[in-house]
């Protein structure tokens, strides 16, 4: 069984269930209005993925259901209703019950971060577990980071991350988390285990970097 890694909003997802069904993109805050006639307001807010379970509150007809949502694959069913989203935007929310059934497309209400924070080297040792990383935010476009990473001194791995409020993750091979934009935390497996590290930001190596990238956040 894959490892579980903690990642944004206490969330608790497999990286291989990430990697097949990238369920991350279904936390955050869902707004629309259903397709029928009466084009009522809906939202659909995902606090957390645990697993195989999502805490959720559902708000329709001017009250709020909150509880545990089962999570399927690339799905959130709560009760009666089922959503879905394949680029972490634009989500489908679906309502059955009996014979009555509705729609609505719902968009994902922008997350009050700053993600310049996310921007630059980051570097540390955990003696708690013998473990060293460095984590290298390129840039950040939007959901879209380029990222480098590296751990206990291998190879300097380099691609896309996904960017999530103030994590971002590099597919199944690491995440980076920071709160403050100075102090922050990467998580990544070697082997069958998963470690946490403890990371600061480089502060020249940062500056440096940050005169030649460009971050394409407005």
């Amino acid at each position: 069984m894959a490892a579980i890694t903690t990642i944004p909003a206490g969330s608790q997802i497999s990286p291989a269930t990430e990697r097949v069904y990238h369920q991350s993109n279904l936390i955050g805050d869902w707004k629309g209005t259903w397709s029928s006639k009466d084009k009522q307001p809906v939202e659909f807010k995902v606090i957390n993925i645990r697993g195989a379970n999502a805490q959720v509150e559902y708000t329709h007809n001017g009250h709020t259901e909150r509880g545990i949502a089962s999570v399927d694959g690339a799905t959130i069913s709560f009760g009666d209703v089922t959503i879905g989203t394949k680029n972490g935007s634009v989500a489908a929310l679906e309502f059955s019950s009996g014979t009555a059934k509705k729609s609505a497309i719902l968009n994902k209400e922008a997350a009050p971060v700053d993600q310049n924070k996310l921007v630059g080297s980051w570097s540390g040792f955990s003696s708690a577990n013998g473990q060293s990383a460095f984590f290298q935010v390129v840039s950040v476009d939007g959901r879209d980071a380029q990222v480098r990473f590296t751990a206990n001194g291998g190879i300097l791995q380099s691609g896309e991350g996904i960017v999530y409020q103030n994590t971002v993750m590099f597919g199944s091979n690491a995440q980076f988390t920071t709160s403050d934009g100075q102090n922050g935390n990467v998580v990544f497996k070697v082997g069958p285990k998963t470690y946490s590290v403890p990371v600061t930001k480089n502060k020249t190596p940062a500056a440096s970097s940050s005169s030649s990238t460009v971050n394409k956040l407005a």
